[in-house]
């Protein structure tokens, strides 16, 4: 079980957990990617998935970095489902290679703006897809921006097959890639099956010329990726089949290349406690992933990035506007007296004027 668990591991790193059984129903480019607006991003591997979810670890990284500020777990006054698997700390760096990702916290300026655009550039040759989307004049000295890229590309040793378009379920023809008839021997060899029942319920893992590895899963019906991960490795290990692909074995997987941006407003704007007694809140929380797999190999690049303000600063920021110019309430009382003497609503000014 723990030699699986280590060729399986690195499964964690790629961010590339594809379960084919959910059928991810999007276009498919060769292009450009387009970025999607009806794909579930996922903050952890334990959140629950609908039939169309990705998750990528950046946003744990900087979740992980905010925990060491906080002291210890990020609880809410109505503490949510996702910020406790947050909490967990399932991903961290120590599943990634240091080549692969680039991470900062700091005081939020446009200094630490510019110093990030350096450094990706340099460490990635990218950009940043949301670094303009926060103010980064509406922060002050006790705030904190947490920041995160991560970078891979892959290739195979071998190209596969480009295969002819077909259908994926009821869509319309799509770009696959693959194996048949006329497919090399060396590229059969890229393919380890992981287990096999039938032709809807399989596991494989493709190699690369890295040390990047791709598990495609099909049949799964766990409700977590953390769970049809584990589920993998269970089944992998009982299977007693072939792990070899063979000479008439086929494969069909679909070309990907998408992008998605998603804002966790959901995390945003609830108070939490330091250690050190001061209370902070994410004034905002986002997330990019984008995901390209071919015949020759694949790439992925993820952001994520967060503003965190410190609380106690939070009424100073933006104005406040105390216009009583609609209906409203009046209470006239003396210092030492529990209740007030006058009381007045007022509705129709005329009446009171």
């Amino acid at each position: 079980m723990k030699n699986i668990e280590n060729k399986l591991k690195i499964i964690l790193s790629g961010m590339m957990l594809l379960t084919i059984f959910i059928g991810i129903e999007m276009k498919i480019h060769r292009e450009k990617p387009k970025e999607k607006i009806d794909i579930n991003v996922n903050l952890s591997l334990e959140d629950k998935i609908n039939d169309n979810s990705i998750w990528c670890g950046t946003f744990n990284l900087i979740w992980n970095d905010l925990k060491t500020l906080a002291g210890g777990d990020i609880v809410f006054q109505n503490q949510l489902e996702i910020v406790d698997n947050l909490n967990r700390g399932t991903f961290t760096t120590q599943e990634l290679n240091e080549n692969s990702y680039y991470k900062v916290i700091d005081t939020p300026s446009l200094d630490l703006k510019h110093k990030i655009e350096e450094a990706i550039k340099e460490k990635f040759n990218e950009t940043s897809d949301i670094l303009e989307d926060f103010n980064w004049k509406n922060y002050g000295s006790e705030d904190y921006f947490l920041y995160t890229m991560l970078k891979k590309e892959f290739e195979f040793e071998q190209e596969f097959t480009e295969l002819k378009k077909d259908k994926f379920k009821d869509t319309k023809e799509i770009h696959y890639f693959g194996i048949d008839s006329t497919t090399s021997e060396s590229v059969r060899k890229q393919v380890e099956v992981l287990y096999y029942k039938d032709q809807d319920h399989f596991a494989i893992k493709l190699n690369t010329k890295t040390e990047d590895e791709i598990i495609l899963a099909r049949g799964a019906k766990e409700t977590s990726f953390q769970e049809i991960y584990n589920s993998i490795l269970k089944e992998s290990e009982n299977d007693k089949g072939s792990k070899t692909f063979g000479e008439k074995d086929t494969l069909k997987i679909p070309n990907l290349n998408f992008k998605v941006k998603q804002q966790f407003t959901e995390l945003e704007n609830k108070e939490f406690t330091f250690t050190n007694g001061k209370n902070y809140y994410v004034e905002k929380a986002l997330q990019t992933i984008q995901f390209s797999l071919n015949e020759k190999g694949g790439k992925v690049k993820s952001e994520a990035g967060m503003g965190v303000k410190n609380f106690s600063l939070r009424d100073n920021e933006n104005p406040r506007y105390f216009h009583f110019d609609n209906t409203f309430t009046l209470f006239l009382k003396e210092k030492e007296s529990i209740l007030p003497y006058l009381a007045i609503q007022i509705e129709d000014i005329n009446k009171f004027v």
